[in-house]
């Protein structure tokens, strides 16, 4: 498992062994991923959370349009593969979570599980900033010539 949020690892592991998903992204609208478990093989993770995301983010215009409730989850049945998506929000705004499951389970066991993920993140999240950090010209620039000798080794 790879997590760049420490507190997710635990839910996310819980969800996988329960559901049999054999790989379960959590990811920000747009794209980055926050938390990967499971096989990757030759899939590009990139392109994979842009193109989830991206899902989201179209399916939930569709319904504005329409208006209709905006979907929460979005599923596509295989023969051999499914996948699901479904978005929550965070004290660290709205994330997604993308999965991929065989025969060997169910999209209805997958939803609920995925509820029961949402619900162990939640509690786990630690709390938003209270304010966030103005960002300053100055200190862009700062940080940006820093990043940029660092990179360039000057």
């Amino acid at each position: 498992m790879r997590a760049i949020e420490p507190w997710v690892v635990t839910p996310l592991r819980s969800f996988v062994e329960e559901s049999s998903a054999r790989l379960a992204l959590l990811m920000t609208t747009s794209g980055q991923v926050v938390a990967q478990h499971g096989f990757t093989g030759a899939l590009d993770l990139m392109a994979a959370a842009a193109l989830g995301t991206g899902i989201i983010a179209s399916s939930g215009e569709l319904a504005l349009l329409m208006d209709w409730t905006p979907f929460r989850t979005v599923a596509h049945q295989g023969q051999r593969q499914s996948h699901f998506l479904g978005w929550f929000d965070t004290p660290h705004g709205r994330w997604v979570a993308l999965v991929v499951f065989g025969g060997e389970t169910k999209l209805g066991l997958v939803q609920v599980y995925f509820d029961q993920l949402v619900v162990e993140l939640l509690a786990a999240a630690p709390p938003a900033p209270v304010q966030k950090q103005e960002v300053l010209a100055a200190d862009f620039e700062r940080e940006l010539n820093a990043s940029l000798r660092a990179l360039f080794g000057r």
